[in-house]
């Protein structure tokens, strides 16, 4: 598991900017997603083409999470990274200049649907009832990545629970995404995975800063009851 270390720098930063760094003491389970970006075979399987091993290690927060959030009626969303011909066309950017040779080839193949890469995680419990959803960019709410937003605005949902990997890549731009598209950002510190503490570290400064709360497991779940108790004491 990473070990967590925000700086003290950006904690103070948060501060003056609004006077607090918790920024949701209580959500509404209803109207809140969990959103499992890339936890799939393909970055988390070993010897896989972009195995990340610390994700194996978040699976039974992400998985207490779920389950907390299932209870008090909330939505629980798998995202799949995919890789298709029009990917590589219309994102010709990145598979022409990020990627090569072997690397490329083997990306390709283990994000294309119906292979094992491209398969959710079989550790992680999807039930029915949740949703799996495709994204062919980092993030899941660029244009023309996803059907994610639309999904989101026909149930009502206008806050986010973020876990998955890669913190700093498709996680992260998941995130900042949201928060711009005016969805409330929770970013959960356990439960996101990069390759090395310092680049996750860096991301929850990021997020902390600018674009979301950042929460542990436990936190998130506490912070799922207290709305519950809330919309209950409020019947």
């Amino acid at each position: 598991m990473h070990t967590i270390a925000i700086p003290d720098y950006i904690l103070q930063r948060v501060m003056d900017r609004r006077g607090k760094v918790r920024l949701f003491e209580t959500l509404d389970p209803a109207r809140t997603a969990l959103i499992v970006v890339d936890l799939q075979n393909g970055f988390m399987a070993p010897g896989q083409p972009a195995e990340i091993a610390y994700a194996r290690e978040i699976v039974p927060n992400v998985n207490r999470i779920g389950a907390a959030l299932r209870a008090a009626g909330g939505q629980v969303v798998y995202i799949q990274n995919t890789i298709t011909d029009a990917t590589q066309a219309e994102w010709c950017v990145w598979f022409d200049n990020f990627t090569k040779g072997d690397f490329k080839q083997r990306m390709i193949t283990a994000f294309a649907r119906g292979s094992f890469g491209h398969a959710i995680y079989p550790a992680l419990d999807v039930v029915p009832g949740d949703w799996t959803v495709e994204k062919q960019r980092f993030g899941a709410f660029v244009e023309g990545s996803s059907t994610l937003h639309a999904q989101l605005l026909a149930k009502d949902i206008d806050t986010l629970i973020i876990v998955g990997t890669a913190t700093n890549v498709c996680c992260e731009s998941t995130a900042r995404d949201a928060m711009m598209m005016n969805y409330k950002v929770v970013f959960v510190s356990d439960a996101n995975a990069c390759r090395t503490d310092e680049e996750h570290n860096a991301t929850l400064g990021n997020i902390l800063a600018l674009f979301g709360d950042v929460q542990s497991t436990d936190e998130v779940i506490a912070t799922i009851a207290a709305g519950t108790r809330l919309l209950q004491a409020a019947e």
